[in-house]
């Protein structure tokens, strides 16, 4: 699928609220095939962007492990 899924769970630091919302928005754009959706399908695409992100959440919040974090394996976004 995508080579550039990120490990999102069990991370040092733990990944922020902005970071879940951009893997559900690159989830979505994979699976919709659109980059950014006509104005018909933007109020779709977006409540889906809304729906995986929260699903994420949920299911980071919700797993359990006796492992060490991770260190993050990716540079951190810099401001632009």
């Amino acid at each position: 699928m995508c080579r550039n899924i990120r490990r999102l769970y069990n991370c040092d630091p733990p990944v922020e609220a902005e970071e879940v919302r951009a893997s559900a928005l690159q989830f979505v754009r994979k699976v919709s095939g659109y980059r950014v959706p006509s104005r018909v399908n933007e109020a779709a695409f977006e409540r889906a962007v809304d729906e995986v992100t929260a699903a994420t959440e949920r299911l980071l919040a919700t797993l359990e492990t006796k492992a060490a974090p991770r260190a993050r394996q990716w540079p951190e976004r810099r401001a632009t």
